[in-house]
């Protein structure tokens, strides 16, 4: 796939991976459309964008309110802009135990990772389908692939993503509808400064883990080289990577390491 020309709708463009893949793709020559839920963090990423010599719509909507994602998506239809590329990095983490965490907890986490996303998805999908197909990428995670302490609501709704996109790719291939599913490790971010705790706020500090992560610049590169050919799952970070691979190869080692992992 050549970016040039193509209208790109990245949301979570304000901070992390998606600012970072947003920036990359500025210089691709792309029509841009970014969304995040910080008007003047996404502002910023708008105008480093532009420099970049990319036209940018900026459409700025919560993920946690459906009537906000459906409205985005209207205005962004009604200028006649139908998205080529749809490339989904909004999303919450958690830092709670599963039976510390009342159920709104984990109620909010889906709401943010699963509802949000595919709403976003469904209110896009028929233009892109009469437009003559589409690509749409969503950002899950390595513990989208395994359980993680700790994460309980966050993993589920990541297995959810695999689960809800896998079928789609399989429903919609006769559209020219192809889906990536984007799959980090640890990346440096504020994910785990803005995860979401038991009791509603905030956990705010950095993991020692995530510190020492991959750069959010060093993975958007990686991931839009591979977002380019499509690929089907694009998995990047470090060592931890590894756990995928020791989950569905050599399973009883997997259970034997989770219980003792540090959080991402």
């Amino acid at each position: 796939m050549n970016y040039s020309g193509k209208n790109i709708w990245i949301t979570g463009a304000s901070s992390g991976i998606g600012q970072a893949v947003a920036i990359e793709l500025s210089k691709k020559n792309a029509h841009l459309i970014l969304s995040g839920r910080n008007e003047a963090s996404l502002k910023e990423t708008a105008d480093c964008c532009e420099k970049n010599g990319s036209s940018v719509l900026t459409v700025p909507f919560d993920l946690a309110l459906e009537d906000s994602v459906v409205s985005a998506a209207k205005i962004v239809l009604s200028k006649g802009i139908t998205p080529d590329c749809l490339y989904h990095f909004g999303g919450i983490s958690q830092r709670s135990l599963a039976y510390e965490t009342p159920l709104n907890v984990d109620r909010k986490i889906f709401e943010v990772n699963f509802f949000g996303t595919i709403a976003l998805t469904k209110a896009i999908l028929p233009a892109m389908i009469n437009n003559g197909g589409g690509h749409i990428a969503v950002t899950s995670s390595v513990v989208g692939k395994f359980g993680f302490p700790y994460r309980s609501a966050y993993s589920a709704s990541k297995h959810a993503l695999h689960g809800f996109f896998e079928s789609l790719r399989a429903e919609s291939s006769n559209k020219n509808i192809r889906i990536s599913l984007i799959i980090p490790g640890r990346i440096q971010t504020d994910i785990s400064v803005n995860a979401i705790s038991s009791d509603g706020t905030t956990h705010g500090k950095m993991d020692e883990g995530q510190a020492q992560g991959m750069t959010a610049e060093k993975s958007a590169g990686i991931i839009v080289r591979k977002l380019k050919k499509e690929q089907k799952e694009i998995l990047v970070g470090g060592k931890e990577i590894i756990m995928v691979y020791i989950r569905r190869f050599i399973p009883k080692l997997y259970y034997f390491l989770s219980p003792k992992l540090k959080p991402l």
